[in-house]
């Protein structure tokens, strides 16, 4: 739990984290960045599998735990004490992406350790009910992030949190990195790894034998394709990609936001435990594939009912005034620049960097060749600008401009600037989170009973460790920078959803006809 706490406390602060270290760049190629950098610490999760796997199926499940969970204590609390980049420039974003490079690493060889740790322990007949004691932590890590940042806050009010307070919830985790490690010096090893350890039955080349055996290699594949992927995306869908829609794209502040979410996380998260112990009665397979099946179907109108009761001046506005961007496609760039060096002139991305950073849906319509952008909003028509030969200032003076008339004539066409409190019906938004949230349970409860029950002791740390990092880390860690460029390009703020519909519908494709039901496997071979 204390480690989820550390890796999502990034994720819930992304917005303020963009401030303070990618203020060089554009709002919509900051945020992109941010939300990369997010990514970042899921993109090495599989290699942290494959290194920590490896010391843990040759030296033992204690003594990686000691390692994780060290380097990602130290890698938190470095986070606070970072410097901005108005202080030390380029050094910041490289310095904190590294620091989240490690958080991943640590990640990786965390959770394939702590599922074989404890269904290693437990009865034969009750792994999916003991293990998915493990499954809450995570939702439990982010509702802890989501309670601190929130009382923080509060404490110190919403201006000192953006210029200085969130360093605190980073800073405190050191408080949590040595209760977890005096929890884990008084940990034993696992009886069943000691006993192979006695018999001199080691692997000596985890990694290799895992996949570099087909038989072995076949079974992760199956695991990753038919089980980890489309639990991956959903679990990401339904808490943080959710989370920052209702925030980012419906304009809900991000303290009523986080409290819903906060209230949704404790109705749902008792579901870990049922579908956990469900599984241990009528198999793992068919509840992880339906929860994947479930989601797809339902995704799109959930995510519309998220959009009508947070913000239905929003929806009414976009149904009563539609906007239509009018621009030549070749003058239109993929607006992702990290490091500062380009500047976006033209006025298609002008124009465009203006709506995505204000979550405005809008139609494509291709006008002619070399014609400057035009935006229509109900019967106005407004025109953009070409800023590739205008001077710094004139064309922040000229964005400046665009801006106001955009702005003011959204508002006349009752585009409201956020989500009106009083309009938001909450108790409709905390069922719909919760819901989302339930799917995650059903998908993520069960997972780490199958993947052990999937693969033998010898191997199991490292052979059931990728598998769920490139399911989780890549497939569904990548989700809320994938859904958001979609978004930005596509200008329809649901198209986003369609990458996690397709990767649900993948893995019950693959999922059903090939993986097989495991709670009846023996572990201890």
């Amino acid at each position: 739990m204390f480690e989820w706490y550390d890796f999502y406390l990034y994720g819930s602060m992304a917005a303020i984290l963009a401030q303070h270290f990618f203020s060089a760049v554009n709002p919509t190629a900051g945020f992109i960045f941010a939300l990369l950098a997010f990514a970042a610490g899921f993109a090495v999760r599989p290699f942290g599998a494959l290194l920590f796997g490896r010391i843990g199926d040759r030296v033992g499940r204690k003594y990686t735990f000691l390692i994780t969970i060290l380097l990602m204590g130290l890698s938190t609390f470095l986070v606070g004490v970072l410097p901005s980049y108005e202080a030390i420039g380029i050094a910041a974003p490289i310095m904190l992406i590294v620091l989240r490079l490690l958080q991943g690493l640590a990640m990786g060889g965390e959770y394939g350790g702590a599922a074989t740790y404890v269904a290693e322990y437990a009865p034969q007949h009750r792994r999916g009910f003991y293990t998915s004691w493990i499954q809450t932590t995570a939702s439990v890590g982010l509702l802890l992030s989501l309670l601190v940042i929130m009382g923080i806050r509060s404490l110190v009010g919403e201006d000192a949190f953006v210029v200085w307070g969130w360093r605190i919830p980073f800073l405190i985790s050191v408080l949590l990195l040595a209760i977890s490690v005096w929890i884990r010096m008084n940990l034993k090893e696992s009886p069943a790894f000691q006993h192979i350890k006695e018999e001199g039955t080691l692997s000596t080349s985890p990694i290799t034998e895992s996949f570099g055996r087909w038989a072995n290699l076949r079974i992760a594949l199956l695991a990753l394709f038919g089980l980890t992927a489309g639990q991956g995306v959903v679990w990401y869908t339904g808490q943080f990609y959710a989370l920052f829609f209702i925030t980012h794209m419906l304009g809900l502040h991000p303290t009523l936001a986080q409290t819903l979410m906060v209230i949704s996380l404790l109705l749902a998260t008792p579901l870990f435990i049922f579908f956990g112990w469900l599984s241990d009665q009528i198999g793992r397979k068919p509840i992880i594939l339906t929860g994947c099946l479930l989601a797809a179907l339902t995704y799109y109108p959930a995510f519309q009912g998220l959009a009508y009761f947070a913000n239905p001046a929003l929806v009414q506005a976009q149904r009563n005034a539609p906007v239509t961007v009018i621009t030549d496609p070749a003058s239109c760039s993929f607006q992702f620049n990290p490091v500062g060096s380009h500047t976006f002139t033209s006025s298609c991305d002008i124009v465009k960097s203006y709506m995505a950073s204000h979550a405005v849906s809008y139609n494509n319509v291709t006008g002619s060749p070399g014609q400057v952008a035009q935006v229509r909003i109900g019967d106005h028509v407004i025109d953009g600008f070409e800023g590739g030969d205008l001077s710094r200032a004139d064309f922040a003076r000229h964005s400046q401009e665009l801006k106001n008339e955009l702005t003011q004539t959204m508002r006349q066409y009752g585009y409201p600037n956020g989500a009106d409190p009083a309009q938001t019906n909450k108790v409709m938004l905390v069922l719909l989170l919760t819901y989302l949230v339930g799917l995650v349970t059903a998908v993520y409860g069960p997972i780490a009973a199958m993947l052990v029950e999937m693969f033998p002791i010898r191997i199991r740390y490292t052979s059931m460790s990728l598998p769920y990092h490139i399911g989780n880390g890549w497939f569904g860690g990548f989700l809320p920078t994938l859904s958001f460029a979609i978004i930005a390009v596509t200008g329809n703020i649901y198209d986003g959803l369609w990458y996690p519909i397709l990767i649900c519908l993948v893995t019950v494709a693959i999922g059903a006809p090939f993986v097989r039901e495991t709670r009846h496997n023996d572990i201890n071979r």
